[in-house]
């Protein structure tokens, strides 16, 4: 045998960005697709359109305004999750598995409360509407868990970049109809003579109707990892015992199981910073280009337009990049750009009212967020490495990755109003700096050795 019979030639970059890129046909990603759009649907169905539906029918601001709590299941959603991993659904889970009869019992609840909500009447009754709202959100926070689960489990670590990007894609198309589409739909049986009292009951029926869509995607999928979870909560003693106990021994074992990681702190702490320079920027982005001239409708339509595509395309460069590089330079690269994108508002700020500038800094902008976000869940998702506590695990980072969105952002009116917005915008690509400069401690020592070893075996293969 020569030496070149014996190993194997390494592939060109253009032949891993190849590879990458054909990863988007594997039917377990097309999977994801189906499921993403089903997790981004029901989001505004409890929020925005609501709202908007609430304003319709003549209901007071003040009460409108007090309806943005009903999300908080979203962000506490951790705190069932360990029930998701410890228990499985009776009848649903003997016949789909574990992971899959949650995520059609998920549906088929969210389906019945949409369509519950739906049949409310805001005006009369606007504390049952709200109860309703608050039953449609924790349905749909727990469908999330579940699907992140799914994914974390179903696809392989080299696919999962290609698995998020498509998600974050479909839930962005979701969000669409249950907005903008919603609406259209709401108008359209107003037109075509429905009674006014019914068109939004019909409207919400139709978008719980399209919650098939993701149940679809559970029927056709495949359990994953079935037997290696049953065999690791057994070990652990996590399908025996008083029901409370089983909550509580699996929350434990969730964390003890990412704590034993090395570098576990800095990991949380990584997870924190890794996005603060996005979502800094994110946070001040409207109230920005309203300050600067723009008027309402010019930034809803180049942020719907231009800055959609560029979400879209995005993602998928994500995807791929993620794909044709190792998991810790994909980072890099994707922390550095969404840095750089600040400054793409700094040079708006110091242009002024121009459409074709606000479209040049909105799609760089989301554009770069988007790539950011794919190849950021990859990594959260390679490290949920156990299959009896992927719920509870990605639960608490996605929880904890929103800690900047929710807590750190609020200094952000502060700052712009002190310093400009042009220093504003330039001091959020400075926000990056902690971020990556963590992602270098955690490269150096050795803390992706495992994750990468794994990606090429994958890629080799």
């Amino acid at each position: 045998m020569t030496a070149g019979e014996g190993t194997a030639a390494k592939p060109s970059f253009g032949e891993r960005i190849a590879r990458a890129a054909a990863v988007f046909l594997d039917p377990r990603v097309l999977i994801i697709l189906l499921l993403g759009f089903s997790s981004g649907l029901p989001l505004a169905l409890s929020a925005s359109t609501l709202l908007l539906w609430m304003k319709d029918v003549g209901v007071d601001l003040k009460t409108i305004g007090l309806f943005s709590l009903v999300g908080v299941p979203y962000t506490i959603k951790f705190l069932w999750a360990p029930i998701v991993d410890a228990f499985q659904i009776p009848i649903l889970g003997r016949l789909l598995g574990h992971r899959r009869g949650w995520l059609v019992f998920s549906q088929l609840l969210l389906m019945a409360t949409i369509v519950f909500l739906g049949f409310q009447n805001p005006l009369a009754n606007p504390w049952m509407v709200a109860l309703a709202a608050v039953i449609v959100a924790t349905a749909s926070a727990t469908q999330d868990i579940v699907i992140d689960a799914f994914r974390v489990e179903y696809l392989p670590t080299e696919n999962q970049a290609a698995g998020m990007a498509y998600f974050v894609a479909a839930y962005r198309v979701g969000m669409l109809i249950s907005t903008a589409g919603a609406v259209a739909l709401v108008a359209y049986f107003e037109h075509v003579g429905v009674d006014k009292s019914l068109v939004w009951a019909y409207g919400y029926a139709v978008m719980a109707a399209l919650v098939v869509i993701g149940m679809v995607a559970a029927l056709l999928a495949k359990e994953p990892r079935a037997k290696e979870r049953e065999a690791e909560a057994e070990a652990l003693g996590e399908r025996e015992g008083n029901p409370l106990f089983r909550f509580f021994r699996a929350a434990y074992a969730a964390f003890a199981d990412f704590f034993s990681k090395k570098d576990a702190l800095l990991i949380l702490l990584f997870v924190v910073l890794y996005k603060l320079t996005d979502t800094f920027a994110g946070v001040m982005t409207g109230p920005f280009v309203l300050d600067i001239g723009f008027d309402k409708a010019s930034y809803a339509a180049i942020v719907k337009g231009v800055g959609f595509a560029a979400l879209l395309i995005g993602g998928v460069a994500g995807g791929v990049l993620a794909r044709a590089m190792p998991l810790s330079r994909a980072l890099l690269v994707a922390g550095v750009l969404q840095a750089v994108a600040n400054f793409t508002f700094s040079w708006l700020a110091w242009l002024g009212t121009n459409h074709l500038g606000l479209a040049v800094a909105i799609s760089t902008e989301n554009f770069t967020s988007a790539i950011g976000t794919v190849v950021f869940i990859a990594y959260l998702s390679a490290l949920c490495s156990s299959p009896a506590h992927t719920a509870t695990q990605f639960a608490l980072l996605t929880a904890l990755a929103s800690f900047g969105r929710t807590t750190l952002a609020s200094i952000t009116g502060y700052v712009a109003e002190s310093v400009g917005w042009i220093a504003f915008f330039a001091l959020c690509a400075a926000a990056a700096i902690p971020g990556l400069l963590l992602l270098w401690l955690l490269t150096a020592r050795g803390d992706f050795a495992e994750i990468e070893a794994k990606e090429r075996a994958a890629n080799s293969g």
